[in-house]
């Protein structure tokens, strides 16, 4: 084992009054890559933070190649070899890929000049040395995430980072784009760079690291080689409890039970062609397929977000097509799958945020002022159903973690009361816990009569929840599989074309 990189004592963070970090004391060492797990709000983000130079610790020490260390800023964490890859990627799309490398640290010649030149071929040289076969001119616009995570990962190298961390970086990527980034995090790691892993998927946690630390509730509460540890275990420790069946029980559809959504030759030019299902309440109607198949493009094409043709019914009425305010006034709901792009608004509040789509109902009197009043308290009921962990509904969105911020996402969509809601990656960036909560919530929905469409890239989630499943494959309606054919075989068989369905 290589010396420790890293070092902290017994750091604590508090914000305002509330405590987030409890005396955290652990190591980090060359060449190791260290699991951080826990659920949404147990610590992650803000312990990575303090190392990475964003906030500045309560109290406790931190220690760097066994040096007192502290960081005034994210710069200061840069020189001294620390650079974080952020979940959100943070890159300007209209530069290219050696402009976003050297931002604001750029290769200067004579009179102040940029030397675009050597940006270019030292950028050329990093990306080689990571295997990443990207054009250091290729503007970041036209890459796919897997690049944008290594031009990421560049950024770092290029400030010499010895240290680096990962916030949640596989939430975006395929399968086969996750094997590529464990490539090159095993040649850093060969190369003495020590990586901080933070991952709600255990399963590659398991797989890449060497040793994981476990925080809960702000405190670390067990530290082991990964080795030692199964995943019922990891996850256990993480929620304090052992974890009862993964899925709730579905409830049995209701016989004669009314048809609320009726898709009929539902096309949008370039996505998708000749989709067509029907969906009654209290029915979870999963649409599966692989990346690109058109699922979320025709979740955006009944929401009226896409320009499309075709009929859709809600509850036996004639909906206008391409009119989202039309969509939400026939009681439609939509959580997007981009959280942060369309789901919410991470400078606005909690309570701003959960009656973004419902506010006219908020507001009244002749300026059309909103009640702020009855807003805290929807909001209110939203925190304590959902259990968002936060101070208040008064509390920005930009200081919670992901998980917490898709719980708000999930109440904006059902603040409207829709009776028909489509949930597109609905445990994205969500930790084990909160993903039972969910699952339990949407259940419970539909036990209500809500009609659910649920998309999710996890197969495992689509066979869990769904009794019915739509297959998508190449923009066009592959088949469904019912009942007992709802297995992850049946499935694939559609979306790759191995089989024909009905």
């Amino acid at each position: 084992m290589h010396e420790a990189l890293v070092r902290t004592a017994n750091i604590r963070k508090d914000f305002s009054a509330v405590t987030v970090l409890k005396d955290i004391s652990i190591e980090l060492h060359g060449g190791e890559i260290l699991g951080l797990i826990g659920e949404n709000g147990a610590g992650k983000s803000t312990l990575m933070k303090i190392l990475a130079g964003i906030y500045q610790p309560t109290g406790g020490e931190l220690f760097i190649a066994g040096q007192p260390a502290r960081f005034l800023g994210p710069s200061a964490a840069k020189a001294a070899g620390i650079s974080i890859v952020p979940q959100e990627f943070n890159l300007c799309s209209d530069l290219s890929v050696a402009e976003n490398v050297y931002l604001g640290d750029e290769i200067l010649m004579g009179y102040g000049l940029l030397d675009r030149a050597a940006m270019v071929a030292r950028t050329g040289e990093l990306l080689a040395g990571l295997a990443a076969a990207i054009d250091p001119q290729a503007r970041i616009s036209s890459l796919s995430a897997a690049q944008k995570q290594l031009v990421e990962i560049c950024k770092a190298l290029a400030h010499e980072a010895r240290v680096l961390i990962l916030d949640e970086p596989t939430t975006v990527l395929t399968r086969v784009e996750v094997d590529g980034l464990f490539r090159v995090m095993g040649q850093l790691r060969q190369r003495g760079i020590a990586m901080v892993y933070i991952s709600h998927k255990l399963g590659e946690v398991a797989e890449i690291c060497d040793r994981v630390a476990v925080l809960r509730d702000g405190e670390l509460v067990h530290v082991a080689p990964v080795a030692e540890l199964s995943l019922e275990e990891m996850a256990r420790r993480m929620v304090g409890r052992p974890l009862s069946e993964v899925f709730p029980k579905l409830a049995e559809p209701l016989p004669g039970a009314p048809l609320l959504l009726e898709v009929e030759r539902l096309a949008s030019p370039g996505a998708f062609e000749d989709v067509s299902f029907s969906l009654r309440a209290g029915e979870i109607l999963g649409l599966a397929g692989l990346v690109g198949a058109g699922r979320t493009e025709v979740a955006e094409a009944i929401m009226g977000l896409r320009r499309a043709s075709g009929r859709i019914r809600v509850a036996e009425r004639e909906l206008r097509l391409g009119r989202p305010l039309d969509a939400v006034a026939a009681g439609i709901g939509y959580l997007s799958e981009d959280r942060q792009g369309t789901g919410v608004l991470v400078p606005f509040t909690i309570a701003e945020n959960t009656t973004l789509v419902s506010l006219p109902r908020y507001s009244g009197g002749l300026l059309g002022s909103v009640d702020r009043s009855r807003e805290r308290t929807s909001a209110e009921r939203w925190k304590t159903l959902f259990a968002i962990k936060a101070a208040s509904t008064g509390q920005r969105l930009e200081e919670l973690s992901g998980g917490n911020q898709q719980k708000v996402a999930l109440a904006k969509s059902l603040d409207p009361e829709p009776r028909v809601l489509i949930v597109d990656e609905p445990t994205r960036g969500v930790d084990v816990g909160a993903k039972h909560e969910i699952y339990r919530l949407i259940a419970g929905l539909a036990a209500q009569g809500i009609a659910i469409i649920f998309i999710s890239s996890e197969l495992e989630e689509v066979i869990g929840m769904c009794r019915r499943v739509l297959v998508m494959r190449a923009g066009r309606a592959a088949g469904f599989v019912e009942g007992a054919g709802v297995s992850e075989v049946e499935i694939m068989y559609l979306a790759t074309g191995a089989r024909e369905g009905a």
